[in-house]
């Protein structure tokens, strides 16, 4: 995510949030995939798929993963306007992608939980 990103605190860097779909996509295990809507799940708001992609989209950390992200249903999705980019390192891992699809797509679907550390917020217990 870019630097210059303000949080609702007025503190420069990622929100909160951000720094969570960052550390969720940091656990995508090298040869799988993860949607973005599956990241949202993980970074506590199911419903903005979207604003993860626009997270993925500013990130310019080299150690954080971006290209494991795809779109719904294995579709490769954008990869800052270069797709090729993002099919040729998912096929280095060992992944089949064609030119719009990642192959097989459920088999190599990570489908992680959200951690201990990600519910801490909670006071009710489950």
């Amino acid at each position: 995510m870019s630097r210059s990103a303000s949080s609702s605190t007025g503190r420069k860097g990622p929100s909160a949030f951000a720094r969570r779909v960052l550390s969720a996509v940091r656990r995508i295990p090298h040869g799988a995939v993860a949607t973005y809507g599956d990241i949202a799940r993980l970074a506590g708001s199911p419903r903005a798929a979207r604003a993860v992609g626009s997270i993925m989209s500013e990130c310019k950390d080299p150690f954080t993963p971006c290209h494991r992200v795809v779109a719904a249903g294995g579709a490769v999705g954008g990869f800052g306007g270069w797709p090729g980019e993002k099919r040729r390192r998912l096929a280095a891992e060992g992944l089949e992608v064609t030119a719009t699809r990642v192959r097989r797509f459920e088999s190599v679907r990570w489908r992680a939980t959200r951690t201990a550390a990600a519910t801490k917020h909670r006071t009710a217990p489950v």
